[in-house]
């Protein structure tokens, strides 16, 4: 009997050394290896709130196999490594060790440079959430390093690959007006930056993809209400070719919503982002008993798939093929040149009326 007790414990032991199996996928099916492919040795850097779930994606994944999780601090990461049997890392400078093919960086954007840069050097392939950077030198440094490292540099621009947007972008051909919404309660993470970089960054990047023309004009307001950025914002974007788009965010409101309406000379769109609905307005060509053209909608029933697994299997597919990410650098760059552009607009009209402000103060 104590034999066998004993033997029941070192089988225990080895158990418990065992890495985790992989449990059901519990989203949309994640791509399959190809004959010849070899799984991509994968790791995150920053496992707070955003983190956890590209862990998450990379460990589901066939093609990928997590191998390290690196964050000093992050009250996920135990549980992960727990779930993954990936390591837990210090510093990003430990995974030099580890013949590491692809990483994705979720950290605070002000160590993005940082953290990617070093990442670059070592000619490791990158996934940096949005935004890319803070500065816009320090995504065109990014964008140089990059090229000259011949690694991928996709940008998580995440409503990219929601499947209602991509639906919607079937259907739209020349957008001439867009009102955009992206609105939020207030959440203690994210505050490192104002909440044009924050979450106005989604739709700048959004529209300008979908327009595809210079911008000539912007006009902006915005101000803090909960921290000392920037936290509600308006931006009116007008583009070469006559197109404009309308912007609003915030991160002090009630509620939550996520929604863009797009006019074209033919038709209308509104679209959820959170919702994943789609709806189409368009001249049926027919008359209505008063004799008005008829309109006649259509509600699109989207597949509800999950845009993270999405973006990161398409990152692994430039991996394989060297193909441009379909975020690329430069679309992450222009977005961050439009965000310092449009809060630099704010920054100097709030600081112009301050200075009227305490002159008519002055003059009392």
């Amino acid at each position: 009997m104590r034999q066998l007790i004993k033997e029941l414990k070192a089988l225990l032991a080895l158990l418990k050394a065992e890495r985790p199996q992989r449990q059901t996928i519990p989203h949309s099916p994640m791509k399959q290896m190809l004959p010849g492919q070899q799984k991509l040795r994968a790791a995150v850097v920053g496992v707070g709130y955003l983190g956890r779930f590209h862990a998450e994606k990379y460990y589901y994944s066939p093609r990928a196999d997590l191998v390290a999780l690196v964050d000093p601090n992050s009250n996920y990461a135990n549980e992960l490594v727990r779930k993954t049997g990936a390591v837990l890392l210090k510093s990003v400078e430990e995974l030099a060790a580890l013949n590491i093919d692809c990483v994705s960086v979720a950290t605070p954007t002000s160590t993005h440079y940082q953290v990617a840069s070093y990442l670059l050097n070592k000619g490791i392939n990158v996934l940096i959430e949005k935004p890319m950077t803070v500065t816009v030198e320090e995504g065109q440094k990014l964008c140089s390093l990059a090229e000259s490292a011949g690694a991928i540099l996709q940008v998580g621009h995440l409503e990219r690959f929601n499947p209602a947007f991509r639906e919607m972008k079937k259907v739209l051909t020349s957008p001439r007006f867009f009102e955009v919404r992206r609105i939020a309660p207030f959440k203690p993470r994210g505050h490192d930056v104002d909440v044009i970089r924050d979450l106005m960054i989604h739709d700048i990047d959004i529209v300008s993809h979908l327009v595809g023309e210079p911008i000539t004009k912007i006009d902006a307001v915005g101000s803090p209400v909960l921290t000392k950025n920037i936290d509600i914002a308006n931006a009116r974007l007008e583009f070469k070719g006559g197109a404009v788009a309308n912007i609003s965010v915030s991160r002090a409101a009630l509620k939550t919503e996520r929604t863009l309406r797009v006019f074209q000379p033919d038709l209308y769109i509104s679209l959820d982002f959170e919702r994943k609905k789609l709806k189409i307005y368009q001249l049926s060509g027919n008359k209505t008993n008063n004799g008005f053209p008829d309109i006649s909608v259509q509600e699109f029933h989207v597949d509800n798939r999950d845009a993270l697994a999405d973006e990161i299997d398409a990152f692994l597919d430039c991996i394989y093929t060297n193909k441009e990410p379909e975020v690329t650098a430069s679309d992450g760059l222009r977005a961050v040149q439009l965000a310092e552009e449009i809060n630099c607009l704010i920054s100097a009209e709030n600081h112009h009326l301050k200075a009227e402000i305490v002159t008519d103060h002055q003059r009392g």
